[in-house]
């Protein structure tokens, strides 16, 4: 995994990826991937994120998704264009999203609630780490320090990313353990094998 992850212009035709990695050549790309609704919170980092940003200039958080609720994608769009550092994108197709994906630096995951979120579960089997907000269902799915890292606020958020990306190690052992944790309970094979046992189970039961 390159130590400078940033998203390599041929991987997404969309100018504002390949202005975000022109703009430095160890640019690190935070990437959100949510829809743009009041669940998902997609403002909830970018005021701490544009700080760190003004900081370092090699740092960038990307919000990727679909206008799901138009009145809040607008305040989202004037939230974003206010703050440095952030940009906002429309959906992506999904082989340019996992091309995006395996070029940053890390899933980033905001949302005030969440079931189980398949962007996390991409995330961990494309080998990228994870950054997720310490709630209840990503809790579920990210175990702290060992398949990915949780924040409770914003500044913890930052404290956390600047950790990730000077921190090698930590970064190998997150991708290696959140690949290894997708593959053993959320593969399809598993899912597929469970349900086969559920059917049998059911079938069984209703022959009795």
């Amino acid at each position: 995994m390159p130590s400078g992850r940033g998203l390599a212009p041929e991987s997404v035709a969309d100018p504002s990826v390949a202005e975000i990695h022109r703009s430095a050549d160890e640019a690190r790309v935070f990437l959100l991937v949510c829809g743009l609704r009041q669940v998902k919170d997609p403002l909830y980092l970018v005021d701490a994120f544009s700080a760190w940003h003004q900081e370092e200039p090699s740092v960038y958080m990307v919000i990727v998704g679909p206008e799901v609720d138009p009145v809040f994608t607008r305040e989202v769009k004037a939230g974003v264009r206010r703050a440095a550092g952030v940009r906002l994108l429309p959906e992506m197709a999904q082989g340019d999203l996992h091309a995006a994906l395996k070029n940053c630096s890390a899933l980033v995951n905001s949302s005030v609630s969440e079931g189980m979120s398949a962007a996390v579960l991409e995330a961990m089997d494309l080998e990228v780490p994870v950054l997720a907000r310490n709630i209840p269902g990503n809790a579920a799915v990210v175990t702290h320090e060992v398949t990915g890292l949780l924040f409770s606020d914003p500044q913890e958020f930052v404290q956390l990313a600047k950790r990730l990306v000077s921190d090698p190690a930590l970064e190998r052992g997150i991708v290696a353990n959140g690949r290894e944790y997708v593959r053993t309970y959320h593969s399809w094979q598993v899912e597929r094998a469970t349900y086969q046992h559920l059917v049998r189970t059911l079938v069984g039961a209703s022959e009795d």
